[in-house]
């Protein structure tokens, strides 16, 4: 049973596996897992330039456009428009995937998980959520605003833009927005 918030200060930005961009990862699980053996990545990504994405054999992925006009991401040969802000669009990694800027940089939120060990689901939240992580699973809750709280038992604690928490076993209590999250539940197949 974990309760922990990640901040959004220490996170370095690291190259993309395939070189192309910069990733500021927010959690993995398990912890530390490298790129070929986590169960699910969840990452903030920095898109500056038109190019492919990198592949990740029995992944599927779900992008959330958080900062930006949106993109034109040809998923295995398929157009797909992502123009709405904060609208989760899920994909299969392993198709070779190319992601064209519609109006400048973007930055995305990526969750990423393999499917014959996890399932994710992804919603874009506003207001009172109280945090549930199911029985095996994980909930991570990422502010994209500043002034968010996570409210427990032992008191409140402050969430700014980019800051994130991250709960299994338990739940943290609840969170309180002065603007959107993005809520992430991640569980068992």
């Amino acid at each position: 049973m974990t309760v922990r918030i990640l901040r959004a200060a220490d996170r370095a930005p690291a190259p993309w596996k395939n070189g192309g961009g910069t990733v500021r990862e927010v959690a993995t699980g398990p912890e530390g897992a490298g790129a070929d053996a986590f169960d699910w990545r969840v990452s903030l990504a920095d898109v500056t330039a038109d190019g492919p994405f990198s592949a990740f054999p029995g992944v599927d992925r779900i992008l959330t456009v958080v900062e930006g006009a949106g993109m034109d991401l040809v998923v295995g040969g398929e157009h797909h428009i992502v123009d709405e802000p904060l609208w989760p669009h899920g994909f299969p990694g392993d198709l070779p995937t190319e992601g064209f800027l519609l109006g400048g940089p973007v930055v995305n939120l990526n969750v990423m998980y393999r499917r014959a060990r996890t399932r994710a689901e992804t919603a874009v939240v506003c207001g009172t959520v109280r945090l549930l992580p199911p029985e095996g699973g994980a909930v991570l809750a990422v502010s994209l605003d500043d002034g968010a709280e996570l409210e427990s038992g032992a008191g409140g604690v402050r969430l700014d833009r980019y800051d994130a928490v991250l709960a299994a076993g338990v739940s943290p209590g609840v969170l309180r927005t002065m603007g959107q999250a993005v809520l992430i539940t991640f569980s068992g197949v």
